[in-house]
C-alpha cells in the first residue's frame, strides 16, 4: 500500500496497536469468549472449541508478518492498561487476494476500486454491553480518514453477524457493496 501506516491509536477507552505473536494469550482469551459470533463473522468453524493459545500464536505470527510486509494490517484493541484484549481490526487493500475470487455487487453506482481499504473488526462478547464496538467504529472512521488519509474506506461485516450489522446501520454509513466468497454460506456487506 502506498500510504503511511500509523503505529496505532490511543483513546480514553482503548489502545489500538499492531498485533504481535506475544499477544497470543490475551488475544486467545478474547477469541474463545467470542467464538460463537466469530464463527458467523468468519463464515467458518474458526475458532474450533479446542483452538489453543499455541495455534493462536501461529496465526498471530502470520498476521504480524503480513503487517510487516505491508500486505494487510492487523491491530489488536487493548484496554488502556494493555492487560486485556478487546478485539481486533483488519485493514485490507481493495485488491487483496481474498477479494479476487469474491463476487462483488455494487449497491448503487460505486466501484470497489474507488475505495482505499476494506476494514473488518470485532469486539469481544463481554464488551458489547458497554458498546465498545460502536465507540471503536466511531474512532476508526476518524483515524482512517485523518491518520491513514483514507477518506474512502469500507467497513465490512457479514450478514449473519446481525448484532454488528444493526450497530453499523444505526450510523450514517450506507450499504455500498454485497459480496460472496467461495465456500462461504453468507454474504458480506460493505458500508461507506
Amino acid at each position: 500500500m502506498e500510504f503511511n501506516v500509523p503505529e496505532g491509536l490511543t483513546t480514553d477507552d482503548f489502545v489500538l496497536r499492531p498485533i504481535v505473536a506475544a499477544d497470543a494469550e490475551m488475544d486467545h482469551a478474547a477469541v474463545m469468549e467470542s467464538r460463537e459470533f466469530l464463527r458467523k463473522w468468519e463464515q467458518s468453524g474458526w475458532p474450533e472449541d479446542d483452538f489453543t493459545a499455541a495455534a493462536n500464536r501461529e496465526d498471530l505470527e502470520k498476521l504480524e508478518q503480513r503487517h510487516s510486509d505491508r500486505e494487510a494490517f492487523t491491530y489488536t484493541v487493548m484496554n488502556p492498561a494493555g492487560t486485556e484484549c478487546f478485539g481486533c481490526v483488519y485493514i485490507f487493500p481493495p485488491d487483496a487476494p481474498m477479494f479476487a475470487t469474491a463476487r462483488i455487487s455494487a449497491v448503487g453506482d460505486g466501484l470497489w476500486s474507488d475505495y482505499g481499504a476494506a476494514v473488518y473488526f470485532w469486539v469481544r462478547k463481554s464488551r458489547l454491553a458497554t458498546e465498545t464496538d460502536s465507540v471503536l467504529l466511531d474512532a476508526l472512521r476518524i483515524w482512517l480518514a485523518q491518520d491513514w488519509n483514507l477518506e474512502d474506506h469500507l467497513i465490512v461485516t457479514n450478514e449473519q453477524f446481525t448484532q454488528q450489522v444493526e450497530m453499523i446501520e444505526r450510523t450514517d454509513l450506507q450499504l455500498r457493496f454485497v459480496f460472496e466468497e467461495p465456500d462461504k454460506p453468507g454474504k458480506f456487506l460493505a458500508y461507506a
